[in-house]
């Protein structure tokens, strides 16, 4: 699931004292023809203007789960995808801040991971209540597209990493992306 935060708070601020904290393992997922899965996520309580943005396939880390674990079985609950977890093995990016979803102000750490899959159909049959409320719909995007859109894309600053991502260059350490 999607959490969109409110941008990046101040260099080497943690969560507030008053907000529970939500770590989550997130997806950037490319096929054969270099396009990106996103969803687009309505939400009229969120912190987003307008309610609706599209964001990568993950969601939150369970207690006990390493963030590839998470990566994995949220990839399936998602798409319905399986990969095993020692595939997400480098974090390529990652946020933090504080978002508004479904009512529920929290502080999100999210990880993002990159991964090629080609040729499958999604399989939404995993979703949770909260995904089916939530996802209006999926399409597959272009890095054009996305470097184009006029919409809200999270994580912000994605169209400017894709590039070295489909080329194969993946970060030695994750890049923190925040508002273009």
């Amino acid at each position: 699931m999607a959490e969109a935060t409110r941008g990046e708070e101040r260099a080497g601020a943690g969560p507030p004292p008053d907000l529970p904290v939500r770590r989550t393992a997130r997806i950037v997922l490319a096929d054969e023809r270099d396009r990106i899965l996103l969803f687009r996520f309505v939400d009229n309580d969120s912190t987003i203007p307008g309610g609706t943005w599209w964001g990568t396939v993950g969601g939150g880390v369970h207690e006990g789960e390493s963030l590839s674990q998470a990566a994995a079985r949220e990839l399936f609950e998602e798409t319905g995808l399986r990969v095993p977890p020692q595939r997400f093995d480098v974090v390529v990016a990652r946020n933090r801040g504080v978002a508004r979803f479904f009512g529920q102000e929290r502080w999100y750490e999210n990880h993002y991971y990159f991964l090629r899959a080609a040729g499958f159909e999604l399989d939404a049959s995993g979703w949770e209540q909260i995904e089916r409320a939530a996802i209006a719909e999926h399409r597959w995007w272009s890095a054009a597209e996305l470097a184009a859109t006029a919409e809200s894309v999270h994580p912000p600053g994605l169209a400017r990493l894709l590039p070295d991502l489909l080329a194969g260059r993946l970060p030695r350490e994750p890049v923190e992306v925040g508002p273009d």
